[in-house]
């Protein structure tokens, strides 16, 4: 390898890709188109970093195999970036066998760390969590060691474990700060703001506050019967009722828990749930049938009793009853959650994440683009939705995996 592409290639692992490119810009050998698709992709020009990696893979040899499996690595990373989340990952596993088969344990790992975050996007926590526990990141570089105690603290956060979190992220800006990256430090102060930002709002006794992650984790754990808005459950301690799918009985269970521990009104109980406005008999029929089956669901948690003006719900142990919802609500609340990321989504990986149809992300999309909440650029497959992050809207960490106890 020649001078100028290793002093490109180590501007690249600084955290430097203007410094690489103005070493290997005017080059199409191998493995300066793959230098400088990494550089390109670092810049945030992610369909030319693609096209670049590509070159590069067809440009190496047959018998340069690890310099291909890098490219496969690159230009996986490159689809996660873009959010192209139904990326082969046959390819990528290939790729990273290759690479631990030749001895390129760092590569290897990166490949290893590529899949745990794409599960972590799509919230499957229970692989995700098993993956990284394969790796050992002692032997590591720094800028390694941070990103896998921030895939840790990721996990963490997302099943309530703060301290946990806190933890790898203390981790995680010790080695970032070893490994002198400016993006890296960012990325884990982004991180950490999480912790520090408010992630739902707590709706008690007619009154309401925003809480931190950490004071959700508190909830969870006490004996107060909770109406989780932002999954759409009814939990006390480990027992949980999921209302997900069954949006009627999920709005009256928080009527009723906000006007807890007074009864709610059969006039408000049909407009929240039915939208009813002139009320009549049948209303009042199928409200009958709806309070019937949310008593039958909510049994191993709380009674339902009707009063002279309409239902009380009645906890069946001491503890109080409150609302967990989020701290912005917003029609296509969950899209927006996911767009506020900052990264450019395709309508096919958000239906993915949100297990919906991507016609139903489409419309929302539509929707939200009415509103000028969000906007799309290119075309066809290429056609990418984004938004600017809103400030106080709810993070992803309280939409796509369940509680402890699910």
């Amino acid at each position: 390898m020649d001078s100028l592409i290793t002093a490109a290639a180590r501007a690249l692992a600084a955290g430097d890709p203007l410094g690489a490119l103005n070493r290997v810009a005017l080059r199409d050998d191998a493995p300066a188109l793959a230098l400088r698709g990494i550089a390109m992709a670092q810049l945030g020009d992610l369909l030319r970093a693609k096209a670049l990696v590509k070159r590069a893979a067809r440009a190496f040899g047959p018998r340069e195999a690890v310099a291909r499996a890098r490219c496969v690595v690159a230009e996986a990373e490159i689809a996660l970036a873009a959010r192209e989340l139904n990326w082969p990952l046959a390819a990528l596993e290939a790729a990273r066998a290759t690479l631990e088969r030749h001895g390129d344990t760092l590569n290897a790992a990166h490949a290893h760390y590529l899949q745990v975050r794409r599960l972590l996007l799509l919230g499957r926590l229970d692989e995700a969590e098993r993956a990284l526990g394969l790796i050992d990141a002692a032997p590591l570089p720094p800028a390694s060691r941070a990103a896998h105690a921030l895939m840790v603290a990721g996990i963490a956060m997302r099943r309530l474990r703060t301290r946990t979190a806190r933890s790898a992220l203390d981790r995680a800006q010790h080695a970032a700060d070893l490994a002198g990256i400016p993006a890296l430090r960012a990325e884990v102060e982004s991180a950490q703001l999480l912790l520090d930002t408010p992630a739902a709002r707590l709706l008690s006794g007619g009154a309401e506050r925003p809480i931190l992650l950490e004071e959700v984790e508190a909830l969870q754990a006490s004996k107060a019967l909770v109406v989780d808005a932002c999954r759409n459950v009814v939990r006390q301690g480990r027992t949980t009722v999921s209302l997900t799918g069954r949006p009627v009985l999920f709005k009256l269970a928080r009527t009723l828990a906000e006007a807890w521990p007074a009864d709610a009104a059969r006039e408000a109980l049909l407009e929240r749930a039915f939208g009813a406005r002139h009320i009549d008999e049948s209303h009042r029929a199928r409200l009958r049938v709806e309070v019937g089956r949310l008593r039958a669901k909510l049994r191993p948690l709380a009674d339902i009793n009707a009063t002279v003006d309409g239902f009380a719900l009645s906890p069946r142990d001491s503890g109080e009853v409150v609302v967990l919802a989020r701290p912005v609500e917003e029609p296509q609340g969950d899209v927006l959650a996911l767009l506020t990321d900052g990264e450019a989504w395709s309508s096919s990986a958000l239906a993915l994440v949100l297990g919906a149809s991507q016609r139903t992300v489409q419309r929302a999309l539509d929707q939200l683009a009415a509103a000028g909440k969000v906007q799309a650029f290119g075309r066809g497959r290429a056609r990418r939705w984004v938004t600017t992050p809103m400030p106080g809207f709810t993070t992803t960490l309280l939409l796509p995996a369940p509680l402890p106890g699910d």
